[in-house]
């Protein structure tokens, strides 16, 4: 579905008039634009450092509408107020219904938000291989959601299981908050505040928590219970770097202040770990040297489907943990995450791994990437 004729050239003249005036305040583009006809007509390479200005200073909206230089009326001035309640960032454009585009945020939790394309039809612009990843602005028009008319979009294949994750994800967001048509967007779900431990003595180790220290002594007997089907699963099934990254996730879970790990059975929290685990690193994707689907986790650590999948939405939502997430990436695995790699540089979203080497050292001084590409043995950086 579009916008109609009218609306199309309403929403047009509405925006290029304020990205105008936030180019004519910010001075972001260093050549002289003297309408907002004339702005429009720049390159959208141009245009796209006038959108991230806004972004950073969204105060210019209500300032624009309060100098009103154009004289718009009371109509058009609601609709530029209600840009305010904008939502920007990576998404998921995930799949074209009667009504809308589904657009899947990348981040927990996960919002599935209903856009209406402008004046091309979304399958013109992103072809019929969804889903596609994408960074853009949504703003509310008129009671619908549209985008703000430039957008980057991603050049990466998802391989069946990982798919399949999205599908189960967009299942989740429905069922949260359903398909959102409009915008502010729903305030998420409430989530478990981290309570400060209480001064005693410091907890001293155990060797079910492989000496961990800083896991709780009441938590100890479970998170080694966990541990101990984690790694026999990880080792018999997988590897030991999966092993490693499941270790790592039930600890995090252990020390949460209370540790849900003291409910439910140690078999049942192990299948929603190897499940979190493997869904970040779409371990059912049928590409993968051993693959393996979520069902057959459960199967075989013994619990049933509904139990290993109940388990894993409760983690992923208690440490909103997200698809490609960086921190729950496998370490062989990181070369494969655009996620990681894909950063803002001058207002554009790049791969810096296809950056020079310099951009790169500074991203990885910064920490904004786990290592310079150019230095890794068989890394497909280039621009050196």
């Amino acid at each position: 579905m579009m916008l109609s004729i009218e609306d199309v050239k309403q929403f047009f003249r509405l925006h290029r008039a304020l990205m105008f005036f936030v180019n004519r305040t910010l001075q972001v583009i260093d050549k002289e634009v003297a309408t907002p006809e004339a702005y429009s007509s720049l390159p959208p390479t141009s245009r796209i450092k006038v959108h991230q200005a806004l972004l950073e200073r969204r105060d210019l909206i209500d300032a624009f509408v309060a100098e009103n230089p154009f004289g718009f009326d009371e109509d058009d001035r609601a609709i530029l107020r209600s840009w305010n309640d904008l939502v920007t960032g990576k998404f998921f454009a995930f799949r074209q219904l009667r009504k809308h585009m589904i657009f899947l945020t990348t981040e927990e939790p996960m919002i599935a938000y209903g856009v209406v394309a402008l004046f091309d039809p979304f399958e013109a612009l992103f072809g019929p291989d969804l889903p596609r990843m994408l960074a853009t602005t949504l703003l509310p028009f008129k009671g619908r959601i549209v985008y703000d008319g430039l957008f980057t979009a991603y050049s990466i294949t998802f391989g069946g299981g990982y798919r399949r994750g999205l599908n189960e994800s967009y299942q989740e967001a429905k069922e949260r908050f359903g398909v959102v048509e409009s915008l502010p967007p729903p305030a998420p779900e409430p989530r478990p505040t981290r309570k400060k431990a209480a001064p005693g003595k410091r907890p001293t180790e155990a060797s079910t928590t492989g000496g961990d220290p800083t896991i709780p002594e009441a938590v100890r007997p479970a998170h080694g219970k966990i541990v101990a089907v984690t790694d026999a699963f990880s080792h018999e099934h997988l590897d030991d770097e999966f092993a490693a990254l499941c270790r790592k996730l039930a600890g995090v879970l252990a020390r949460k202040r209370p540790s849900p790990l003291t409910r439910g059975k140690p078999e049942s929290w192990a299948a929603g770990i190897v499940r979190v685990v493997g869904r970040a690193n779409f371990i059912d994707d049928p590409s993968q040297p051993r693959p393996l689907r979520m069902s057959e986790i459960d199967g075989r650590i013994g619990v049933s489907e509904a139990t290993g999948s109940a388990k894993a939405t409760a983690i992923r939502n208690l440490l909103e943990i997200h698809p490609l997430d960086p921190q729950w990436t496998l370490p062989s695995r990181m070369d494969d995450n655009p996620m990681i790699w894909m950063l803002q540089v001058n207002g554009l979203f790049v791969d810096i791994r296809h950056a020079p080497r310099e951009v790169q050292e500074i991203a990885f001084k910064k920490g904004l990437i786990p290592y310079v590409p150019a230095d890794r043995q068989g890394g497909s950086a280039r621009g050196r």
